[in-house]
Formats: structure tokens, sequence, C-alpha cells
């Protein structure tokens, strides 16, 4: 029986084989033709054009119904095509370097409910490129920064005479704690025309010492702050909570009775 591409003729028979395809055909994506008249009916797929007898059976309400979550079976089965990924970031380029902001997204995982919870937040990366020549840059050697959630939250509030100073070590509590060590400082120009980002990096491990500037306009600086501002709520996952959102869910924790007592405990007994 050519169960993925039945069909139906307009008297509502089904139409099933009586003399049998190989399962190679039946397998790969095919359409059944009905040809008016006398015409017998065959399958087109990739393995070709194929003929075959076929004879009409009425089916009862029950069998309709099997056959139906057949179908649903084999639909759910088909592998589904996943979105594609999709690659942004913001870059400045002046004479002694190059940088680049990316976001990169959180990460999730399955809970036994069959409900997906947050397990690490998404962060921004920057990645700083030293300038070898006029608008080149050596991204061999670039040095990368991640800024966390909180981190991304003091740069969106800078001032315009303020400044800031980050740490990081990406073996801290670990074994090679100290090896590693990466500090990141944004002060104000002394013009007032903007802000400077330096990234400094000492590895012990790869004998590495060097300090990579860029200096970033106040219009530069506030499109980055634009963007931090937009993309923060992704990071924390915020917007796959509101997409998961049914209206149906308000009777959780809302309504009467027992639904109203539950949000007040929400709300006091903590």
């Amino acid at each position: 029986m050519l169960t993925p591409s039945l069909s139906a003729n307009p008297a509502g028979r089904l139409w099933f084989l009586n003399n049998g395809l190989s399962s190679k055909t039946l397998n790969a994506p095919c359409v059944v033709i009905f040809p008016k008249g006398k015409g017998e009916p065959f399958v087109v797929s990739p393995q070709g054009k194929r003929r075959f007898g076929v004879k009409a059976q009425y089916l009862t309400p029950k069998e309709e119904n099997q056959q139906q979550q057949g179908f649903s079976t084999y639909e759910s089965s088909l592998p589904r095509h996943l979105p594609p990924r999709v690659y942004v970031g913001y870059s400045v380029y002046k004479g002694k370097a190059a940088l680049t902001v990316e976001p990169r997204p959180p990460e999730f995982s399955p809970l036994g409910s069959g409900a997906f919870k947050i397990s690490k937040e998404g962060f921004v990366l920057l990645q700083f490129a030293p300038g070898v020549g006029t608008r080149q840059y050596d991204w061999s050697r670039k040095q990368v920064f991640s800024l966390s959630v909180t981190e991304i939250g003091t740069i969106i509030s800078l001032g315009a005479k303020d400044s800031c100073e980050f740490f990081h070590d990406p073996f801290k509590g670990k074994s090679d704690e100290g090896r590693v060590r990466k500090v990141l400082k944004v002060e104000p120009l002394p013009d007032g025309s903007g802000h400077f980002f330096n990234l400094s990096v000492q590895n012990k491990m790869t004998n590495v010492d060097e300090s990579i500037y860029i200096p970033i306009t106040k219009a530069e600086l506030a499109v980055l702050v634009s963007s931090l501002n937009f993309i923060v709520p992704y990071l924390l996952g915020w917007n796959t909570f509101a997409n998961a959102v049914k209206p149906e869910d308000s009777n959780r924790v809302g309504g009467t009775g027992a639904n109203a007592r539950y949000a007040a405990e929400l709300e006091w007994n903590r």
C-alpha cells in the first residue's frame, strides 16, 4: 500500500496498489497520478515513472481514522528544515586597529516536564585586530573579550566623561588560573570626541603580551549602545519566553479561587 502518497478520487474512494512497488520507490518522495478516462494510474518519483494496477476500496470510519493516524506518524518523522543561521555584527575600522562586536545567543537546557530553562546567558563578543597597513588588519593576531550582560549594562550607562574597566581570567578557579589576564578599559578621549577601547592581553601559555587600542567616536558609540540596548533581552532569553506565552497561560496565575490565591502567593510569600 502506498501510504505516504495515498490519494483520493472524486468519489471519495481510496486507491491502493495491488501489484506492489519496491520499497525504494515507496520511500522516495513521489506523486500518484490518476488520468481521466481509462488510463492506468502511475507514480512519478526520482526513480522514474511507474505504472501500476489499482483497485478501489471503501473505508469504514474506523479505518479512515487509522489511515489519518498513519499520515500523521509519517509526517512527524520527516526532517524539519531549521531556519538558516544568521551572523550579524557591528564593526569599526581605524588606522591602528579594527573592532567587531557580535552577539552570541543564550543556551537552554531541557527539563523533565518538557519545558526549557536557560542554562547560560548570551554575551557579546568583542574582537580586536591590530592594523598592519592602510585599511589592513592582522586577524590572525586578534584578541577577544566577552562582555556579560552586566558588563554590557555598564557600557550602556556610560556618560560622556565616564570610564570603566573589566578584568577577565578565562581560567579562574582552574589549575591554570592567572596564566591568562585580559583587561578592557573604556575611557573618554581627551578632546571629548568619544571614548577609546583598550584591550590588554597577557598570555603566559603562548608568550603573548599585547595591547590593542582603538578610538570610538560619539556617533559610533551611539550605534553600539543602541545595538546593545536592543540585544540584551535576547541574551537573557526573554524573547523566547514571550514567544512561548499562550492566551490560555493566563489562567495559571490569574482568575478567581485557587488561581487567585496562587497569584497572591507569588507576590507575598517569598
